[in-house]
């Protein structure tokens, strides 16, 4: 008989005490093999209930066939702005070194394979960071860590300026390096987010009525003088003019 699934939102509708690291890996020691997993992404939402290990997560590209552990879709999606600066929150609850790197592609299958991994005392050697990334990657090297993250940690990715979508795959990746070979998955752990990035507001609408006069509200360009004040000095000229006139 197989244990109900411990979802993150499970947890949330009925509060448990924060567990420490130890208290995790003594868990973990007794929780099915399926449920190994290491990080949870709080936000965006996942597209995925997650358990409290983040499961599932092994298998490319969003941990949607890992063996024994079925995708449950959460139907959540996170609207974004072209060129938005956003802000992403993990919790790596087991913990492992490595790094993050986050990528946005219209649907799954079009996000790449993970990178290529580098063997070192272990399978999971290093990973090469890309410094100037393109899409659909975003962001690479975010996180780099050697220690545990002992809290739930945010990274801040921008939007590309010209990218839109509607319900596309927003992906989270952490590499672990110093481990063995996940079956699926490798060196790496998936988490996905719906997302849709909408166009940015424009400001021309606003411009135009900027631009529109006001009857009667005594505008003027700069470098000429008021209506009133005009019409003042044209009366102060006739008056000249009449009393030059007089004998």
């Amino acid at each position: 008989m197989h244990s109900p699934l411990l979802t993150t939102s499970s947890v949330r509708r009925h509060p448990l005490p924060r567990l420490n690291h130890a208290l995790l890996l003594a868990a973990l020691a007794h929780w099915p093999a399926a449920a190994h997993a290491h990080f949870v992404l709080e936000e965006p939402p996942a597209y995925s209930e997650q358990d409290i290990f983040g499961g599932p997560q092994k298998s490319a590209p969003c941990g949607q066939a890992d063996p024994g552990s079925p995708v449950q879709p959460t139907g959540a999606v996170t609207t974004y702005t072209q060129g938005q600066t956003i802000t992403l929150s993990i919790n790596e609850v087991i913990f492992h070194p490595g790094h993050y790197r986050v990528l946005i592609a219209a649907d799954q299958a079009s996000l790449p394979p993970d990178p290529v991994v580098t063997p070192g005392s272990t399978p999971c050697g290093s990973a090469e960071i890309v410094t100037n990334p393109t899409l659909p990657l975003l962001a690479d090297g975010l996180l780099v860590h050697t220690a545990a993250l002992t809290n739930p940690q945010s990274m801040e990715v921008t939007l590309p300026a010209d990218f839109t979508c509607t319900e596309c795959t927003l992906q989270v990746v952490e590499f672990m390096s110093n481990h063995v070979l996940n079956d699926p998955g490798g060196c790496y752990y998936h988490h996905c987010a719906t997302v849709t990035v909408l166009p940015r507001p424009t400001d021309a609408g606003a411009a135009a009525a900027d631009d529109t006069p006001d009857a009667g509200c005594g505008c003027h360009t700069a470098g000429s003088p008021p209506t009133g004040t005009f019409l003042l000095m044209a009366g102060m000229v006739l008056l000249i003019r009449r009393r030059s006139a007089l004998p």
